[in-house]
């Protein structure tokens, strides 16, 4: 008899004990609130050609990030962003974002900057359904890897449509186009600005190529000086446009170069010589420009921006801001992290208040928006012009 009570009172203790542990862990019933982290994952060029595109990006997307958990985070749960960097390199793009994936259990992806490493990128996300959302590869063909792609940018169609306007109501009729082969990005805005301008009335008096490192293009140049053009359009970014603005002007070619957002960087004008160098009265178009942009979101966004980093945020930084600030607010709307809820959620975003102005997806998953066109006047760039989708026809 005293072996069976001692058996019993075991028995009823080691219950005890394992009802109170059970009370201990974390219920995953779905009654209970889940408070763990919510992973966000983020790939950029914080190294490489083009680091001062991927570190600008990041700074907007980290401010977004620290914002939403100071305000309390979503649905009751903190952020995370994990950063990769993809070292300016598509196929390192390509393993970081596997990698994000499967590894740090990303519910959402934010990246990139540039169309070739997005494009590289692009299709791991649609094959795993985890939402990815580009703040500013403008090549149309990013989110054609899927319905789980999105971007809070402009087109390059419409981008480039944009500029070949400008050239033509400049009176810019005879133009040239001096492209990057190898750049998705830089061969889309060239084929775009070429169908337009001569859809305008005017014509591409010549057209040349180089590749992302090149340093020598006085050959090209040349060749491109000689077909007299009122303008020339240079589709890269501004790792090398200083180099080819440089070189340009000592080969002969006086006419101005024009340019898309991948002109946007501090790193520009110092590459063309500083300030009244070969860029002087040259244009780009670009998504945003802080002095121009008045409304409150915008100007808050700024005083935050240079009282954490010090800096005047860039396009690229406001971008990044969007992009983060639009997923947080598609987490919110979604009320889980379920992936597949979680992309229906951003699809479904309609006039949300971005710092670089209104962002409403259309049925491809781009945002519809103005785009501004920007002159370099010294060691500043200005508004000189800005352009709707409705004033080009689009």
């Amino acid at each position: 008899m005293k072996r069976m009570v001692n058996a019993t009172t075991a028995a009823l203790c080691i219950g005890l004990a394992l009802m109170w542990l059970g009370g201990c862990k974390k219920s995953t019933s779905s009654g209970d609130q889940d408070t763990s982290e919510i992973i966000v994952g983020e790939y950029a060029s914080l190294t490489g050609t083009t680091a001062t595109f991927g570190n600008s990006t990041h700074r907007g997307t980290q401010m977004a990030i620290d914002d939403a958990n100071a305000a309390g985070g979503v649905n009751g749960r903190k952020l995370r962003l994990v950063t990769e960097d993809d070292q300016s390199k598509p196929d390192i793009a390509r393993t970081v974002v596997t990698r994000l994936i499967t590894q740090e259990k990303a519910v959402a992806i934010l990246g990139e900057v540039a169309s070739t490493r997005s494009m590289a990128a692009a299709p791991v996300c649609q094959q795993y359904k985890v939402p990815m959302i580009s703040p500013s590869s403008t090549n149309p063909a990013v989110t054609d890897a899927g319905d789980y792609i999105f971007r809070v940018c402009f087109t390059d169609d419409f981008q480039a449509a944009v500029v070949a306007h400008f050239a033509y109501d400049q009176g810019f009729r005879k133009v040239a186009i001096f492209k990057d082969i190898k750049n998705d990005y830089s061969v889309a805005f060239a084929a775009n600005f070429g169908a337009e301008i001569k859809r305008l009335g005017g014509t591409v008096a010549a057209e040349q190529f180089f590749q992302e490192g090149d340093t020598d293009f006085k050959a090209q140049l040349t060749t491109l000086a000689s077909a007299k053009p009122d303008a020339v359009l240079v589709p890269g970014y501004y790792s090398e446009v200083g180099t080819i603005a440089r070189q340009a002007r000592e080969v002969g070619l006086k006419a101005p170069l024009l340019g898309g957002d991948g002109w946007d960087s501090p790193k520009l004008v110092p590459g063309a010589g500083g300030p009244g160098g070969a860029l002087e009265g040259c244009f780009f178009s670009n998504h945003y420009f802080s002095s121009e942009l008045k409304e409150e979101v915008t100007q808050t966004f700024l005083g935050a921006f240079r009282k954490k980093y010090q800096l005047d945020p860039d396009a690229l930084a406001a971008l990044g801001y969007d992009a983060a600030r639009l997923l947080v607010d598609a987490l919110k709307r979604a009320g889980t992290t379920d992936r597949a809820k979680l992309r229906d959620a951003i699809a479904a975003t309609k006039d949300f208040p971005g710092v670089t102005g209104k962002i409403t997806l259309d049925a491809k998953r781009n945002a519809r928006k103005a785009a501004l066109i920007l002159k370099v006047e010294g060691d500043k760039f200005r508004v000189y012009k800005s352009y709707t989708p409705e004033q080009i026809g689009q």
